[in-house]
Order: C-alpha cells, then structure tokens, then sequence
C-alpha cells in the first residue's frame, strides 16, 4: 500500500495554515525587540528575553510531538493540536504590544515578556504538528515538493506580517509614533490583523485536509520494510509512553545526527540576526545611539527592518519552488550547503553597507538560505525516520534549533556589552560566520533519499 499522491493545490491546502504562523512570527521577529525597548529593555538585554522562544520550543515541541503520534480523535490525529496553538497565539499577540495596560499590576515590560512566552509556546504547539503533517500525507517522492511548498507559504505570511505595520502607515495612515513607553498605533494593529489571519489559515487546512489513520499509517510502514533504529523500538514498545522521548533522542538515526550540527550553527546564526538586527541598523545604518529606542528615526530603522525582513522572506517564497528542481540535480546536501554559504556571505555584507538600500543584496542572499533552511533539512529528515515517529522525532529535531539559540541567548547580549562595545552590528558578522560553518557542516550528511528526489 502507498500513499496517494497529491496534487499542488492539496498540498498547498494541507500547509496554507503555515502562511498565519510565519506571518505572527514575522511580526514577533521584526518587532519583539523594538516593542521590548520601548517598554524598557536595553539593548544588551534583548537576547535575554528572547530566550522565552527557544526555551518554549526545547519543551513544547517533543511533548506535542509525542502526543500527536500518539492521539487520534475525529477530528484527525494532527490537526487538534494545532487549532489550539493557533487560539491560545492569537491571544498572546492581540495582548503584547498592548502590555502597558497592565502597568498598574506589573511593569510592562515583564508583561510583554509574558506575552512573548504565550506566543512562543503556541506558536510552537501549531508549528511542529504540521511539520509532521507534511511528512505523514507525503510520499518520500513528494517530500522535498511538500517542503518546498510550505515554505513558500512561510514566505508569503512573512513578507505580509514584516511590511504590515509599514503599509498600515502609509497606506491607512496609522501613526508610527507614540507616547514614551507606549506602542505606535501601526505595530499595535499589525499584531492585531496578524491574529485574526492565523486563526483564518489554520481553519482553511482543517476544513479542506484529510489525516490518514493510525491504521494506514501502520500499513504504508509495513510496505515500506523500513529498517531503521527507530522502528525497532518501536516494536520493542508497543504502548508509547512520554519517557520513550529520552530513549528516542539516543537512538535517532545517523542522518538526523548529522543534520543536528548544520541545524545548531545555522539557527545561532539565525537568533542573532532577529534578536539584532534593529538596535544593528539603527546604529550601523542610521547613526543612532544604542540607547535610542522612542525618535522618529529609530521607528523609521524599525519599519524599514520590517521591510528588509520581508524581501528575504519573498526571495525564500520565490526560491523554494526552485529548490526541488535543484536538489534533483545536484543533491539535497549540496543544495543546502551552497544557500547557507549565501546567507552567511548576506549576512556579512551588512557590515560593508552605508546605507539602507544597500541592505536590499544581502536580503537577497538571506532569502536564498532561509528558503533552504525551512525545507531542506526537514525533507532529508522526513526520509529516514518511521511515520509512526514522525511527530516525536519532528519535536526532538526542535532541539537542535533551540538549543543554539538558547546559547546566544545567553551569550549574545554580554558579548554586544564587553566585547563589541554596545554595537550590534559585530553580531550579525558573527551570524554570517556561523551560517558559513553550517554549510560546510552540510556537505558530511549522509542523505540515502536523494536518488529518488523528485519533481511531480
């Protein structure tokens, strides 16, 4: 028995849901630091609250994971979890830039830190059950397409999400300016609108995608004779249990192991540059002190990383559909390795720009790897693990995305202190170094599922 294969418009249905997640997502990127600033974080602080993210996700997305592997309602066996990521997100971003409201009861800035967690622990609960999804719907021959498809739509949500406050201003004519300590009017009805798109998405894949059963799942694996670590376990276990998730984690498969190290260097790189990137250009492009969070101008370096955040997000959009043919020709490893190098060399040239339109190439080269990033691995993974894994191994997969961000989490903020003397620009160079290392990382992968790769 084999899975049915699906045609575009099924598999861009089963992951447009994505389009709401990344749109919140981008807001949070773009904008978490300048709204955390306003409410009185400095600059060395950021990555701090920041690790509210990562954190959320070494948690979340295993437990998630488990649970959806293991849980079939009818209402199918992914899509509860995430209907309940997306409700309990668009609470937390209606809430965080309004958090001054509960001034009276704790500081706002503690409760825009508050805020941030919520989103984050959603975001995480929605994201990581349609990763699976992607990969229990799928053919190994349509994995890299699925992939590639949803990041396209991971595209498109994150261009709208970043230009959104910058299009209410000009556009509608909403103010980008407030009151000190407040948040201007555009941020605080982008979050708003995003909110209200996330629910909206998530229910277009509820309402026109279907789940196979545990039971079909069961006969694709048996068709398939996969002989791997993690299936043997699992006949081993026949009752999974949520410890089974520390005995998954020692014996994931090589490829998952190797795709480990590309994944840690590739998302440090990836943290530094959201965490940074505003107080960065603000400083580098603008001229601004880094105490500077409430002039004009910072709001202006605020919209225009909006803006900057959404053309690489409209490359990843435009080059995801190109990787697949791509990959075919040259491998999903070397496909991968050569748009990290390109996203490290973006990344890099930040530091060589004058002005802000000069940021537009190194965005270019940005989109090239974040495209990558969110499909390539993830394809390769896809193939060498059990369906009936699929969802734990998703979630501990999330480690290595973490984990990497919770250390420059920790680090990043002293080292813009003491090291880089309060200029944040020497952490996105760092960025660039690191995106470099995870391409080199990519060329040990031992991808066995490349020959069948395919464009259907």
């Amino acid at each position: 028995m084999k899975k049915r294969i699906l045609g575009f418009w099924e598999i861009w249905n089963m992951s447009f849901g994505f389009l709401g997640i990344q749109m919140g997502f981008a807001l949070q990127n773009a904008n978490a630091s300048r709204i955390l600033q306003i409410f009185g974080a400095d600059v060395h602080e950021l990555s701090w609250f920041w690790l509210i993210a990562p954190i959320m996700g070494l948690i979340v997305q295993p437990i998630i994971g488990h649970y959806s592997d293991n849980t079939w309602t009818r209402f199918g066996r992914r899509k509860p979890f995430f209907l309940l990521g997306a409700v309990l997100a668009s609470i937390g971003m209606v809430l965080i830039p309004q958090a001054d409201f509960m001034i009276a009861i704790l500081p706002a800035l503690w409760v825009g830190a508050g805020m941030l967690m919520i989103m984050d622990a959603s975001f995480n609960i929605a994201m990581e059950p349609f990763r699976a999804l992607v990969a229990d719907n799928l053919s190994d021959e349509q994995t890299t397409k699925g992939f590639s498809i949803q990041t396209a739509l991971i595209g498109i949500g994150a261009v709208i999400g970043s230009w959104l406050p910058w299009m209410l201003t000009n556009w509608f004519n909403f103010e980008k300016t407030s009151p000190e300590g407040t948040v201007p009017e555009n941020l605080l009805w982008s979050f708003i609108i995003g909110a209200m798109v996330l629910i909206g998405s998530i229910l277009v894949t509820i309402f026109t995608t279907n789940e196979y059963s545990p039971e079909e799942l069961q006969q694709f694996e048996n068709t398939k004779h996969i002989q791997d670590e993690a299936v043997k376990i699992e006949g081993e276990q026949p009752k999974a249990k949520l410890a089974d998730i520390f005995e998954d984690f020692v014996k994931m498969p090589e490829t998952m192991r190797q795709l480990s190290w590309v994944q840690f260097f590739s998302w440090f790189a990836l943290f530094g540059m959201w965490v940074f990137a505003v107080p960065a250009i603000a400083q580098h492009i603008y001229g601004l002190p880094a105490d500077d969070s409430s002039s004009e101008q910072y709001q202006e370096a605020g919209n225009w990383v909006g803006i900057l955040f959404g053309i690489y997000n409209g490359i990843s959009a435009i080059v995801a559909f190109l990787l697949p043919i791509i990959a075919k020709r040259i491998s999903r490893k070397k496909t991968h390795a050569y748009a990290l190098f390109a996203g490290g060399l973006g990344l890099i040239l930040i530091y060589f720009t004058s002005n802000e339109y000069g940021l537009i190439l190194p965005m270019v080269l940005i989109g090239i790897a974040w495209a990558s990033i969110l499909s390539m691995p993830y394809a390769m993974l896809a193939g060498s693990i059990s369906p009936k894994k699929m969802g734990v191994y998703m979630g501990i997969f999330n480690f290595f995305i973490v984990i990497p961000q919770i250390i420059n989490g920790i680090i990043g903020g002293p080292l813009v202190k003491y090291v880089y003397g309060n200029q944040a620009i020497f952490a996105i160079v760092i960025s660039g170094v690191s995106l470099i290392v995870a391409g080199l990382l990519s060329f040990k992968i031992n991808d066995t599922k490349d020959k069948i790769t395919t464009v259907n």
